[in-house]
């Protein structure tokens, strides 16, 4: 073979470089061990309550997984329309409409394999090797290797305790000429705080002043419990320059679906569907017209979930409390943080390796979703409170049994 027509050293690839500085390859080139897998398995091994992983244990509402069913009686098990089922599309524009006054046609609008793919799809279809995005730390981990992938760097804007709210002056810092997006994780991931109006607005500002794209991560948008989840897509000069990322899995209780979707300006849609169609092609046929049920359900449904998680929440946060950790209290999502500190614990890795031997209770370290230097970020743990009561009221009862 020529010299000049042979491949490249997989090691020299800029997607593999940018991983390993990432963290997310090992020495040898393999995936890094990641501390979710270790806390699984120690889970397992010791017969621990898993609060670690941030799925529901309970089933979702009847409507939705009933029609799952039918729709595969009915033989709904092939390959559907590239960008989604119709109906779908049109059940995602009714739900942008009714809760957030967007509208939305159908070109506006693509289906994907979950939140992720989509994720995956917009960045790669959007990102170029040197550009930058800033993103809010910590942060969900797939946004480090969906950049590296796309030979991009990531530049993270610290969210500190006790608010976990990001600095405007450090906002703007982070934003350059290189900058070609804003990821907007609000409601976030794993922190639970939820932007205010004023961060939004300045994210616009600077998204105009730098001619950068807005990206934002929504799958908790039904769990935001103390103020309101509003979407930036709705905020002056947003709409055209944002796409707005969710999916079906946290709010009916359905992550093995993997139904998500991605909406904003059709020219930027058709760019994420290009690279979407050779990730996955399609995905969950007889999940798609389940999900369009489930997004037509009434508003009680969507009030009671977000009641029926604040009582989790508060019974996991009292039992934290009680057991000697410092809470920051979430305002959405899946997760409350505690720092170990107070009980003598500085080390969270070193922390949620003891707690299932010890209490029998599995948590993940917080600074799993940041950069080694966040040094601030090292005796807090991150627990999951989207489980049965039966599991949390047992989990409670456990943390409470550190304070003794």
């Amino acid at each position: 073979m020529n010299d000049a027509h042979a491949p490249a050293d997989a090691a020299d690839a800029p997607w593999r470089r940018a991983a390993a500085a990432a963290g997310l390859l090992g020495a040898d080139g393999s995936p890094a061990p990641t501390i979710f897998a270790e806390m699984t398995a120690l889970a397992h091994r010791t017969g621990a309550l898993n609060l670690g992983q941030g799925f529901p244990d309970h089933a979702g509402p009847a409507e939705v997984t009933e029609a799952a069913i039918r729709a595969i009686r009915e033989g709904v098990n092939q390959y559907s329309p590239g960008r989604g089922e119709p109906d779908l599309l049109a059940a995602i524009a009714e739900h942008q409409r009714r809760f957030y006054g967007l509208d939305l046609q159908a070109e506006q609008i693509l289906v994907t394999a979950g939140a992720t793919e989509a994720l995956a799809a917009t960045l790669l279809s959007q990102l170029r090797a040197g550009d930058e995005i800033v993103v809010l730390e910590p942060y969900y981990d797939a946004y480090v290797a969906l950049a590296a992938l796309a030979g991009a760097r990531i530049v993270p804007v610290p969210l500190r305790a006790p608010d976990f709210q990001p600095d405007l002056d450090e906002l703007s810092a982070a934003v350059g000429p290189r900058t070609r997006m804003i990821l907007v994780n609000s409601p976030h991931n794993p922190t639970g705080t939820v932007l205010g109006l004023e961060l939004l607005d300045r994210i616009v500002d600077l998204a105009h002043r730098h001619d950068a794209l807005i990206v934002t991560d929504e799958v908790y948008e039904h769990l935001a419990y103390d103020v309101p989840h509003v979407p930036i897509a709705t905020r002056p000069g947003a709409a055209e320059r944002t796409l707005s990322i969710s999916s079906a899995g946290k709010v009916f209780s359905v992550t093995g679906w993997k139904i998500g979707w991605v909406s904003g300006p059709a020219r930027l849609i058709e760019q994420v569907m290009a690279v979407k169609q050779f990730l996955t092609f399609v995905s969950g046929a007889p999940f798609q017209p389940a999900v369009a049920t489930g997004l037509r359900l009434p508003d009680p449904f969507f009030t009671g979930l977000r009641g029926s998680y604040r009582a989790k929440r508060d019974l996991l946060v009292d039992a934290l409390e009680e057991a000697g950790f410092t809470v920051t209290v979430p305002a959405s999502g899946y997760f409350a943080l505690a720092d170990a500190a107070p009980l003598g614990l500085p080390d969270a890795v070193a922390a949620a390796r003891d707690l299932p031997e010890r209490v029998g209770v599995v948590a993940v370290p917080l600074s799993a979703f940041a950069r080694s230097e966040r040094t601030d970020l090292r005796s807090i743990l991150r627990f999951a409170f989207c489980k049965s009561d039966a599991v949390l009221e047992d989990a409670a009862a456990r943390l409470r049994s550190l304070r003794a």
